[in-house]
Order: C-alpha cells, then sequence, then structure tokens
C-alpha cells in the first residue's frame, strides 16, 4: 500500500521541542516535494513549512519561521520537522503530504499544489 506517515506528535510544555517524521511506505520520497500542514480545531488547515525533492529550497511560514526546520534524509526516506520554543497556539493536528516533483521553486507554490499523498496526521499539544 502507498502512502507516507507522520509521526513524533505529543504533549510538551510551552518553550519545549518536538521532532516530528514523515516516512513513506511503498515508495521513495526521493522524488517528492514534501510539505506539512496543521489544523488546529475549530480552524482551517493551514500550510507550515515545505522542502523540495532535493533538500535545497525551503519555505517557512511566519508563525513559525525562525523556530521551526524542516530537513530530509532521503537515504532513512524520510522529512522532518523540528519544532523548537513551541507555543500553546501551535497546538494542532500536523499532516505531512507529497508531491512527485523534482522541481527546485516546488515551495513557492505549494499552497496551490494538490498533493498525491497525505499522512494520517499527528497531534502535537503544547500545554503547561
Amino acid at each position: 500500500q502507498l502512502q507516507v506517515m507522520g509521526s513524533g506528535g505529543g504533549l510538551v510544555q510551552p518553550g519545549g521541542s518536538l521532532r516530528l517524521s514523515c516516512t513513506a511506505s511503498g515508495f521513495t520520497l526521493d522524488n517528492y516535494g514534501i510539505a506539512w500542514f496543521r489544523q488546529a480545531p475549530g480552524k482551517e488547515r493551514e500550510g507550515v513549512s515545505c522542502i523540495d525533492s532535493s533538500g535545497g529550497s525551503t519555505l517557512y511560514e511566519d508563525s513559525v519561521k525562525g523556530r521551526f526546520t524542516i530537513s530530509r534524509d532521503n537515504a532513512k526516506n524520510t522529512v522532518y520537522l523540528q519544532m523548537n520554543s513551541l507555543k500553546p497556539e501551535d497546538t494542532a493536528v500536523y499532516y505531512c503530504a507529497a508531491d512527485f516533483s523534482k522541481e527546485f521553486y516546488f515551495c513557492s507554490g505549494y499552497m496551490s499544489v494538490k498533493f498525491d499523498y497525505w499522512g494520517q496526521g499527528t497531534q502535537v499539544t503544547v500545554s503547561s
């Protein structure tokens, strides 16, 4: 079965850190641009961060810039989202999504992409 899977969520105190992982089953991610989205209760899904297939181009939304870092290890077929200095407003279900693309400028328009695969979501709760 071809799918992507997000993991690594949990409960953390404000100021803490978590690392989310996005892996694939049945295919390799090295030809895919990857993005992370999140959706908080009662709110629309929003983009968080994006990385192109090579890892050479990344993008962060203003709300997470300077606190989150997206990276990929194609040898491990995994994309990571390192989240530091977490705030209560980061609380949401986080989803990774994969789109077959080797374009360097993939991330410039990622919010308009119809992604090929979506992960099942991993809950991140930031609370004291």
